[in-house]
């Protein structure tokens, strides 16, 4: 198979695997406030903490597994790694629909989590294929996927709401099943032998994955922003749901839809602006663009009084999706062909590390803020705390590229 024909499948692919994940994850962020309160018999505030646990060890597994599947996909190549990773989410979508106890939905969490190798693998499969001045823009296609993800998946949960709560779990291991099928008929294997290198435990953890990043002082500094946006992020899967229901008293099908748009918004931003702004103004001052915009959004989140208020915030937010494929780009051009799998493992790691924290966060925030007899009563809280961890992202993004030179006016 020639070159451009295997690259052009493994972006297909890639698109399509990470559009059916996100909308196999968005499909159950709508029902997950009234299952969880059916399950524990707690009220709304009370069930946010329930689902900042769940977060929690989802993130908490992908924090120790996604360096070893990284490193894994460095030594025996990307397709068998990602496929054993769809397979596994398939079945775990099942056993999540029967869950009968919120001990049960806690180790479908834990479960998905060691199996959540796919945007690891993802994104070594988008470096391998992508020249350099063009991995940034590549890297937006796994952003447009997500947004895509995320406009079907939330809406089709809502709808399935309307036949029950444990609907939309059987939906979600119909997709996962579908996409690995998908993989099995047509992913073409990009990492060549030649390029593999020795598989080394000292690199397949948390730990010496991150260590690893010091090596790169620029590689570095951007894994400290990428965590403060990872934060910043979680504010979505966290409380939206619990949020909209709180203050404006939306069902399941009007979260639902609200999560699309937002999906929209992100993926437009993605697959439109991403491949013009970057070539134009550079992945520094591209990612600075998106990080500004990402404070302004947050903080209007948290202040708005109307519904359709909130779908305003949503459309001006458009410009944050730059954030990831501009950052991203600049470490990846800054790592050999040989170490991406294990730069997008440590990646992952950031980014479950964020969703390790985040959670505990804005569902407190939620919880403490949200609760009839407080004294303060201020549901949008959350998004104060993510404006902020996204002002620090900003702030160390201006720190980095001040101290190591990075030109913002031109590509990188």
């Amino acid at each position: 198979m020639s070159r451009p024909v295997r690259s052009r499948n493994a972006l297909i692919f890639i698109f399509i695997t990470v559009l059916i994940d996100m909308a196999g994850f968005g499909i159950i962020m709508p029902i997950l406030p009234d299952l969880i309160r059916e399950l524990t018999g707690k009220d709304l505030a009370g069930a946010s903490y329930y689902a900042g646990v769940l977060l929690f060890a989802f993130a908490g597994m992908q924090f120790i597994c996604a360096p070893l599947v990284g490193n894994l996909s460095d030594r025996f190549g990307r397709r068998p790694v990602l496929l054993f990773s769809l397979a596994g989410f398939s079945i775990n979508y099942a056993l999540m629909a029967f869950a009968p106890s919120f001990t049960w939905l806690l180790v479908g969490r834990l479960v998905a989590g060691a199996f959540g190798a796919t945007f690891a693998t993802a994104g070594a499969f988008i470096a391998d294929v992508s020249t350099p001045e063009k991995r940034a823009a590549n890297f937006g296609l796994i952003g447009a996927a997500f947004g895509v993800g995320f406009i079907l998946g939330p809406v089709l949960g809502g709808l399935l709401a309307g036949y029950g709560l444990r609907a939309p779990f059987f939906a979600a291991a119909i997709l996962a099943m579908t996409n690995f099928v998908y993989g099995v008929l047509v992913l073409p294997e990009t990492l060549t032998l030649e390029k593999r290198r020795k598989f080394e435990w000292r690199r397949a953890n948390p730990l010496g994955a991150l260590a690893h990043l010091q090596m790169r002082p620029v590689v570095l500094a951007m894994a400290w922003v990428m965590l403060f946006f990872g934060i910043a992020n979680q504010v979505y899967p966290s409380v939206w749901a619990f949020y909209t229901q709180e203050k404006f008293g939306w069902t399941p099908l009007d979260i639902g839809i609200s999560l699309g748009v937002v999906g929209l918004v992100f993926g437009l931003g993605q697959a439109l602006v991403t491949r013009w702004a970057i070539p134009r103004f550079g992945e520094v001052r591209s990612a600075l663009i998106g990080l500004v915009v990402m404070v302004f959004s947050y903080t209007a989140y948290a202040l708005v009084t109307t519904g359709w208020q909130l779908y305003v915030v949503i459309a001006a937010s458009f410009l944050s999706g730059l954030i990831n494929p501009a950052i991203q780009g600049i470490m990846s051009n800054r790592t050999s062909e040989s170490e991406q799998g294990e730069l997008q493992g440590a990646l992952a790691s950031i980014a479950a590390l964020g969703a390790l924290i985040g959670p505990v966060i804005f569902t407190s925030l939620f919880g403490i803020f949200s609760a009839k007899d407080k004294v303060v009563y201020f549901p949008g809280a959350p998004f104060l705390g993510a404006a902020i961890m996204a002002a620090l992202a900003l702030l160390w993004f201006g720190f980095a590229i001040k101290k190591m030179k990075l030109h913002p006016h031109v590509a990188e």
